[in-house]
């Protein structure tokens, strides 16, 4: 990408408020997982990341940088769209680690379109199994791992409440996202386990130059947004690392938005 997208490689220094915390993140090789991978190691927590294998390098130069914060770092390639791949990535992961504390379900699919007549059924199909089925099978095969003090997030969009002409299906999608936090934080509530959404507005990431948006919107990207620019995913890190910590404990079936100024509608 051009510029490069600043994930906090250099920016962003830890605190260690995710001290002994072991996390996973789907889609943690680029964009927004990968800033929130970054970020949880240098704020003491061990990270297990899952990437699409044709990733293989980002993913290489994310386990580098957690391990360069001293702390753990796992990397399991496989796609989502695959139930089985999607339990067994949290039986490796919970082996790896030794324990679940913090699960991000981070990965998206997202492909622009001018039509619903161009929208074809398997397009709308790898949509929903990235976005909707995925965090289902993931979510519900780390249940009996996760412990009072635990922490589900999900990463849905402003497209749940602002949706383009152009993302019809995706911005169904992230709607269920919202819903999945909001319903799932009544079920484990009484558990002492927090379930929280967070939805970006225009951020800097590869799943907008692959397709996510109509090519000839890419030069202007973000410029409608009263900051004037996209975000750049080291900004939205931070809220990642909130909803992880102990010190949000009171804080559950929350949707976080970060979309420089434009609101959730």
């Amino acid at each position: 990408m051009d510029p490069r997208p600043d994930h906090g490689e250099s920016s962003y220094i830890g605190a260690r408020r995710l001290g002994g915390r072991k996390a996973l993140i789907t889609g943690g090789d680029s964009g927004i997982g990968r800033a929130a991978a970054i970020a949880y190691a240098r704020e003491g927590a061990d990270v297990a990341i899952n990437y699409l294998p044709e990733e293989e390098e980002d993913a290489k130069e994310v386990i580098a940088l957690i391990e360069a914060a001293g702390q753990k770092a796992f990397a399991f390639p496989g796609d989502l769209r695959d139930q089985s791949f999607c339990e067994t990535l949290v039986s490796k992961v919970v082996q790896a680690l030794g324990g679940l504390d913090v699960l991000v379900n981070n990965a998206g699919h997202q492909q622009a379109i001018d039509s619903l007549s161009d929208l074809t059924p398997e397009e709308f199909d790898t949509t929903f199994k990235v976005n909707v089925y995925a965090p289902y099978w993931i979510t519900r095969a780390a249940l009996p791992h996760l412990k009072p003090g635990a922490a589900i997030i999900i990463t849905s969009s402003v497209q749940a409440f602002a949706p383009s002409a152009s993302l019809f299906h995706y911005a169904q999608t992230k709607a269920a996202n919202v819903a999945y936090a909001r319903s799932l934080a009544k079920q484990l509530g009484p558990k002492g386990i927090r379930v929280n959404a967070v939805a970006p507005g225009p951020y800097w990431t590869p799943l907008q130059t692959s397709g996510g948006q109509p090519q000839d919107a890419i030069e202007k990207f973000g410029e409608e947004t009263p900051l004037g620019r996209p975000g750049q995913p080291v900004e939205i890190a931070p809220l990642y690392v909130a909803l992880a910590s102990a010190e949000n404990s009171y804080a559950t079936g929350q949707v976080y938005g970060s979309s420089g100024g434009m609101g959730q509608d």
